[in-house]
């Protein structure tokens, strides 16, 4: 039996608002979580991302409130993110009805976190958000990648896109599987918003190496772009944001137009 491609609406949360931006800048309003969550629940999402942008950045806990509000008004799996650093961290949000914990600048300060958290409440709960961005500046030790007869490598940031880590997507990647991770939400700072389709060169690199399920994120502006992330890089899931956020296209159009490009989808 073929495995059903995932559709995973994203709700990027910063002072209980949720916004979009363009390379994690720029920052719009996009609507009220709650009422974005349960419209995307009845119709048809497959998951939901709550990501607080603000927390990690400004050192605050995630919203606990608004992750309870949420889980109320949804029956599909939850992965909330943001500012988690420790134990109580991700406690605080499984116990506010998140069904997942996504980890991501908390997770590279101090890895052992990500295995503590797997040992405690399974695998299947630790999801590692990574997001890279292009670096042309090459340097030793660092998996190279050419496009259009350019040079790079995928660099990771953390707090938000903002900072910079010297850290090899793939090695993070792998060493994050290797601790843990039961699946990897790889974000394209490149793409972030652009609405020009994911970076299937990055997803398809990270697909191939890991053996974890890999949601790609970063880029999508059209159902057509899911299609080719999936064709090409044969990822578990695709998340998008503003194709969602902004009525273009509902969760329900985009299935169908992946049914009809025979994408194994769940309608």
């Amino acid at each position: 039996m073929t495995l059903t491609k995932r559709i995973i609406p994203c709700l990027d949360v910063k002072n209980g608002r949720v916004v979009k931006g363009l390379h994690f800048e720029s920052i719009k309003d996009a609507g009220d979580p709650v009422e974005l969550a349960e419209k995307y629940s009845n119709e048809g999402a497959d998951e939901l991302v709550f990501l607080d942008i603000t927390a990690s950045d400004e050192q605050r806990k995630t919203i606990k409130d608004l992750v309870r509000k949420i889980a109320s008004v949804i029956d599909i799996p939850f992965t909330v993110g943001g500012g988690v650093k420790s134990i109580d961290d991700a406690r605080n949000i499984l116990l506010n009805g998140a069904d997942k914990v996504g980890i991501n600048t908390g997770a590279i300060k101090n890895p052992t976190v990500i295995t503590e958290l797997m040992e405690l409440f399974g695998r299947q709960c630790v999801v590692v958000a990574i997001d890279a961005k292009r670096n042309y500046e090459i340097k030793e030790n660092v998996t190279i990648f050419s496009e259009n007869e350019k040079k790079f490598w995928f660099e990771v940031f953390v707090f938000g896109g903002k900072k910079e880590t010297g850290l090899d997507v793939i090695k993070w990647a792998k060493k994050a599987e290797k601790l843990g991770a039961g699946e990897i939400l790889l974000t394209s700072i490149d793409k972030d918003g652009t609405k020009d389709g994911y970076d299937i060169l990055l997803t398809k690199k990270i697909v191939d190496t890991l053996s974890i399920p890999i949601i790609a994120s970063g880029g999508c502006g059209k159902p057509a772009d899911m299609v080719n992330v999936f064709q090409k890089s044969n990822v578990d899931a695709a998340l998008a944001a503003s194709i969602f956020h902004y009525e273009t296209h509902g969760v329900t159009g985009v299935k169908q137009f992946l049914k009809e490009n025979n994408i194994p989808v769940r309608l």
